[in-house]
């Protein structure tokens, strides 16, 4: 069965045969403009203009597979789909009204479509492979397989930066405060985010960067916050940060969060959240204008030297307070240095340039991503496989990106290849 996917295919490319175009009572029908395509909710093309008969109709036009599947889809009581004008379906079996009453013109593409399309989507949409093309994807030339390339790794550079988007929005556009949020629940990892994210909140940045002159007041604030100093020590460092954090948590009325939302199943030791709280202590205090230094770097080089940062002394031998471990700094390592700054500093450029209208900074994340090495992973190999050439980041984030959040939903007709497969005979 097809689905709405390749009719939207259809009607943006007028790929049906438009002889002796009629509604399914009957009516001549003359499409003068096909309308904008609506990826939010409502009615699928919107600014649509059309002569039924004799009338001239603007408004909007919904597609389905089946007629029926209006009323499945509620759209009967639905007053948005009030200015639908042009009811586009693969099959009609139904007659269907609007909210209003208005019995929409319905036409019919299922004889009117290319058999050659109807192979290649079905193709495409029912299979077992890796990815839909996979047995098709050696006839793709590569100046499309670079398109591809191309569009995915901007689709990744904005799906990145929504989360701090969406923070931007509560934070009242406040880039600085947002910036240290989204960063801070990169410190967490997936398993601790949330919990580095509520520690973040729990703790702002202008808060920590009036005590930001020692690096023992930033720890004794970001480790009170997150609840881990409510215990008795028997170490002088934290004895000292409960001493200090008490100061502070008078002075400021702070109340920490619940300890309790920390994990550490299935965490190594060296990610264990009183070292990643160490580290973004001491990245905080080494560069109290973050934002600013990030957005100032041109090459990758000099991001690594501003976020490598290493948690203080005393976790040079411990992981968590009064238990002491053989001796090594805990230093970001040079792979998690990289993923940090593709998952986060490069978006939060990304997105800074795409809001203040900065072509140099959009370009200047995109170029960033060259300038870092693949990622190597059982993915980027099948991409391999496939006959992909994988350099940098900017490949392998993009082919990331096409594999999860387009083939394995098979959205096909939304790609180069998958248009270009449509059109082989």
């Amino acid at each position: 069965m097809i689905r709405e996917d390749f009719l939207y295919y259809l009607w943006k490319l007028r790929k049906f045969n438009f002889q002796s175009l009629c509604t399914t009572e009957g009516l001549d029908v003359k499409i003068e403009k096909f309308g904008d395509q609506n990826t939010d909710s409502g009615p699928d093309f919107s600014n649509a203009k059309l002569k039924i008969g004799d009338t001239t109709w603007y408004g909007n036009i919904e597609m389905h597979v089946f007629s029926s599947d209006w009323e499945k889809h509620s759209h009967h009581i639905d007053p948005s789909y009030n200015n639908v004008i042009l009811h586009v379906v693969y099959e009609h079996d139904q007659n269907i009204k609007t909210e209003s009453g208005f019995i929409i013109p319905c036409l019919e593409l299922k004889h009117r479509i290319d058999k050659t399309d109807i192979k290649n989507y079905k193709l495409l949409r029912f299979n077992n492979n890796w990815i839909p093309c996979e047995k098709m994807i050696g006839k793709i030339n590569e100046i499309t397989k670079t398109t591809t390339i191309e569009k995915a790794v901007t689709e990744r550079l904005f799906r990145k930066a929504r989360q701090l988007k969406d923070i931007l929005d509560k934070k009242q556009n406040n880039w600085t405060e947002s910036f240290y949020i989204y960063l801070s629940r990169y410190f967490g990892m997936s398993i601790n985010a949330d919990a580095f994210e509520m520690l973040a909140e729990s703790c702002p940045l202008n808060l920590i960067l009036k005590e930001s002159d020692d690096i023992l007041k930033i720890e004794a604030l970001l480790f009170g916050q997150a609840g881990f100093l409510n215990n008795d020590f028997k170490d002088d460092y934290p004895n000292k940060l409960k001493t200090e954090y008490k100061h502070y948590k008078a002075k400021y009325n702070l109340k920490s969060i619940p300890v309790s939302v920390w994990k550490y199943s299935r965490l190594r030791p060296y990610n264990f959240p009183a070292i990643r709280i160490a580290q973004l202590a001491n990245l905080i205090y080494q560069n109290q204008n973050l934002l600013e230094k990030t957005l100032q770097q041109k090459t990758i080089e000099n991001l690594r030297k501003i976020f490598n940062s290493d948690a203080s002394r005393y976790w040079s031998d411990h992981f968590s307070f009064d238990i002491l471990s053989s001796k090594k700094k805990k230093t970001i390592g040079r792979s998690s240095l990289d993923i940090l700054l593709i998952n986060t500093v490069i978006p939060t450029i990304f997105l800074y340039g795409y809001l203040n209208g900065s072509e140099y900074h959009k370009d200047l994340a995109i170029n960033l991503l060259t300038e870092i090495p693949s990622e190597n992973n059982s993915i980027i190999k099948k991409w391999h496989t496939l006959g992909f050439d994988i350099k940098t980041a900017f490949d392998s984030q993009a082919l990331l990106e096409l594999k999860s959040n387009n083939c394995d939903l098979q959205k096909c007709l939304e790609c180069p290849i998958g248009y270009e497969i449509m059109k082989i005979k």
